[in-house]
């Protein structure tokens, strides 16, 4: 891959902003670069210096646990930032194209509507798969990127390896993986393959089996020719100081985080054997997530009653292949006990009962 070719001019010839912790790396006593608040703050003594912008401690721990060099780690606040400077960085507005495969999760839309980006679908087959001669029938010379999720949202099942590997060996642009749900899956990581094709870019989070969604901490892993670039465009403290301190601590709990994982997917794989027996329920679709998306009838009256009784799930009643569906994150025991129940009384209250198909 040429990645010159794909970057956009302006990107190429842009000059990145030079922060006072760019122009100095290492340790002094005295700080007078930054224009800080020399006397601190209300809330701790520890905040009123700028965060490193390059993340050096903690992407040197991240590549320990994830098997890549710091030099192909980017963080980004959320995957959403690593998303929205992957448009910046390589897609013309007005010009360029990506491919998506819907239904899949939905900022890859907004983030090229916000850029100006022409998005081309490549519809998901009815097993939830990539279909690979529609996404070849919609690649010419100003496509840039394919997205893929796997495990993908909202369907909740992993791509098969092979073809995404297809797309890497045949496609001249950046092919993303967003594995945002990976540690729920027992397929391994596309980080592996890395070192094999220079036009893969994968994502992954510390909002899922982290449980760190508040902090807004995503990962991007790619060659050091494409972090490059988006540390080129990214704002210079684009991740806080307390994110950077209390991601480092998390790292430092990864027995924690294996436990808290296998609890996620035992109860995933209990509830979803509940809602099989559930005449409501019509069909429970294969998960490596820590949700379930389930075929519900009369989806939107079954949310609409949740919501009464206070409980939120996500309806996605016009997916397509599935229709009337409803995606549920996997609880804590108390609240998959709750959901069951109400929809036990659900299916009391309004006699329903299974229709054959």
């Amino acid at each position: 891959m040429d990645l010159d070719k794909i970057t956009r001019a302006n990107i190429r010839k842009l000059k990145p902003y030079s922060s006072a912790r760019d122009e100095f790396q290492g340790t002094a006593e005295v700080y007078l670069d930054a224009n800080e608040n020399s006397l601190g703050s209300p809330l701790t003594k520890w905040y009123n210096r700028y965060p490193d912008p390059h993340q050096v401690e903690l992407k040197q721990i991240i590549s320990q646990v994830k098997s890549v060099p710091p030099s192909q780690i980017f963080l980004g606040n959320g995957s959403d930032e690593c998303i929205d400077l992957l448009y910046r960085s390589f897609c013309e507005p007005g010009r360029s194209n990506v491919i998506i495969c819907p239904p899949t999760y939905g900022m890859y839309e907004v983030s090229a509507g916000i850029n100006d980006i022409e998005l081309r679908e490549a519809p998901l087959t009815p097993a939830f798969q990539l279909d690979l001669p529609m996404i070849e029938s919609l690649i010419d010379e100003n496509t840039r990127l394919i997205w893929v999720c796997s495990p993908n949202n909202p369907t909740g099942n992993s791509m098969k390896y092979s073809d995404i590997e297809e797309l890497l060996n045949n496609f001249s642009g950046l092919v993303v993986v967003d594995e945002a749900y990976i540690n729920f899956s027992r397929q391994r990581s596309l980080t592996n393959e890395l070192k094999d094709y220079d036009n893969l870019v994968v994502m992954q989070t510390f909002s899922k089996a982290w449980g760190l969604a508040g902090l807004r901490l995503g990962m991007a892993f790619a060659s050091e020719a494409i972090i490059a670039v988006l540390n080129k465009v990214k704002p210079p403290y684009n991740i806080n100081q307390a994110t950077q301190d209390l991601a480092k601590k998390a790292l430092q709990e990864i027995g924690q985080v294996n436990d808290m994982i296998l609890e996620i997917v035992a109860m995933r794989d209990e509830l979803a054997n509940v809602f099989r027996e559930l005449p409501l329920i019509e069909k429970v679709f294969p998960s490596d997530a820590n949700f379930i998306l389930a075929k519900v009838r009369n989806a939107t009256d079954v949310y609409n009653y949740l919501v009464a009784q206070g409980i939120i799930v996500r309806n996605r009643s016009n997916i397509q292949w599935a229709g009337d569906c409803l995606r549920i994150t996997v609880g804590t025991e108390t609240e998959n006990t709750r959901l069951v129940d109400a929809l036990i009384t659900f299916m009391k209250q309004f006699s329903t009962t299974p229709q054959s198909n």
